[in-house]
């Protein structure tokens, strides 16, 4: 088998796939929509915003616990970065995974479906946020969140590369349609998500970490 071709640029998710941030951020979200008269499990939050962006939920959440107060949104976020920078641990590997790509001289972006302060507080607790050189996308930097391309379209931009040359990393299911509809290749994270739900929508999947500098070609 040819191994992979090196990609121009290499444009990674943040929840699930180098933060493990998803059960921690599930959990406050079924805590405040449960005080707010739906009651909700980590893994029923899971299942049912598993990739979306606040916007997207807003309906969903409208639609089971009536109206809520202006800043509901804006005081969730500040709750969820206040905790994700407290408690917030790296998914396995995948430090180890971004440096050998930034080693290899790999222009790198991160793309997330959560707020520009989320975004910003787990890189930084995790130390990760140097790798990108400001190459950072938010929900709030693009019209439209995923799965619409923009925010990948946008990264690749940042890094200077086609979009077609670049490879995303993604863990979820709207994040893959992202990546598949921006024209990227895309490599999806099984942890959370099963391979088989990826792989139906054009990803490659992939189980460990440790597999990513030679599924992007700098393996040595």
């Amino acid at each position: 088998m040819r191994p992979p071709s090196r990609p121009a640029a290499v444009l990674f998710d943040c929840d699930g796939v180098l933060a493990d941030s998803e059960g921690l951020v599930n959990r406050l979200v079924a805590e405040e929509l449960t005080a707010r008269g739906w009651p909700l499990s980590a893994g029923q939050a899971r299942e049912t915003f598993l990739g979306m962006a606040l916007p997207e939920m807003m309906p969903v959440i409208l639609a089971r616990c009536g109206p809520l107060p202006a800043d509901w949104g804006a005081m969730l976020s500040r709750r969820i970065t206040a905790a994700l920078m407290e408690e917030v641990e790296a998914i396995p590997g995948a430090p180890a995974a971004l440096a050998a790509a930034a080693a290899a001289g790999l222009p790198l972006a991160v793309a997330s479906n959560s707020t520009r302060g989320e975004l910003r507080a787990k890189l930084d607790r995790l130390g990760l946020a140097h790798h990108f050189g400001g190459r950072l996308f938010s929900f709030e930097d693009v019209a439209r969140p995923k799965p619409a391309p923009d925010m990948y379209l946008a990264a690749a931009a940042a890094c200077g590369a086609a979009p077609g040359d670049c490879v995303v990393v993604e863990d979820s299911l709207l994040g893959a349609k992202a990546g598949i509809a921006a024209g990227c290749r895309v490599l999806g994270f099984t942890r959370e998500t099963d391979a088989a739900v990826l792989a139906a929508v054009g990803a490659r999947p992939f189980a460990t970490m440790a597999e990513l500098p030679g599924l992007l070609g700098i393996e040595e």
